[in-house]
């Protein structure tokens, strides 16, 4: 989570609601102050807790909020989340703005858990992808983390990727890995395999991690099997492909190092959080 990040993420998100003024909240007295409560609904992993707070620290940095859980946890349904206390007006204008960013980052960190709690007996590791909402790339990786998961690159700049567009304009599988290791040094770079000829080629280059992309479990055993065979056993082995809840234990039983998966962050299924206020 990067602070400067929170902020711009938040900035827009009011811009984007409030406008020139919310309207409706006009309607309460200006001294009104209130109490509020926000509870779950459903079994989550809590995250976002940056986010909220610097919703309500924009409107009015004179609302306090004091947490009962804190981004990581699970919390049980009817579970008390967080109490809230301050000025009315600006407590009911920073609640949507303030629960849509708890409830996509919980959704995404309680995704990520369930993904992670399925492969807690083997060596694999969860990790995200690019597949995000746009704008919202460092918090949903953000509660990846919460979630148990581990980020994959954040974006086309921190690592390399070498997919089959790449290795077809560079003429070769090594061709390609070479080049970015000259251009690239310091990075980490990885590179798409379609089957275990391939996976034999990329064995024989500087490559630090190879995605086995839609491979059969038995092929992902066959590729785990060849690669503590040669002499790249440092060599990771990452799933991807076909991946869901039904899938992921079976494909981190075959010994790949990591399983990445666009579910956790591109199917949102908003946590169901609610703030109730209490009274005047």
């Amino acid at each position: 989570m990067i602070p400067a990040t929170v902020t711009v993420d938040v900035t827009r998100a009011l811009a984007e609601d409030v406008g020139d003024g919310d309207v409706t909240a006009q309607l309460i007295p200006a001294s009104r102050l209130a109490e509020a409560r926000v509870i779950t609904r459903g079994d989550i992993v809590l995250a976002g807790e940056a986010w909220f707070e610097a919703v309500f620290a924009q409107l009015d940095p004179h609302i306090q909020i004091h947490w009962h859980h804190n981004d990581g946890d699970r919390v049980s349904p009817d579970g008390l989340i967080c109490s809230l206390e301050g000025n009315a007006r600006n407590l009911l204008t920073g609640e949507r703005t303030a629960l849509n960013f708890l409830q996509l980052l919980s959704s995404t960190a309680t995704q990520t858990r369930r993904y992670v709690d399925a492969v807690a007996n083997t060596q694999a590791l969860i990790l995200d992808t690019r597949k995000t909402l746009p704008g919202l790339r460092q918090a949903q990786k953000y509660a990846v983390r919460c979630g148990g998961g581990q980020n994959h690159r954040m974006g086309l700049f921190d690592a390399v990727l070498i997919k089959e567009n790449h290795i077809a304009a560079a003429g070769s599988l090594a061709t390609a890995v070479a080049a970015a290791r000259e251009q690239q040094p310091q990075l980490m770079i990885e590179v798409e395999v379609e089957n275990l000829e391939q996976l034999d080629e990329a064995l024989t280059t500087s490559a630090n991690s190879v995605l086995l992309d839609n491979f059969h479990t038995s092929a992902l055993r066959a590729a785990v099997e060849r690669r503590n065979q040669s002499d790249r056993r440092d060599l990771k082995l990452e799933a991807s492909g076909n991946v869901d809840l039904t899938t992921v234990a079976s494909i981190a039983a075959t010994g790949v190092d990591y399983i990445s998966v666009g579910n956790l962050t591109k199917n949102v299924d908003a946590a169901d959080l609610s703030m109730r206020f209490l009274g005047t």
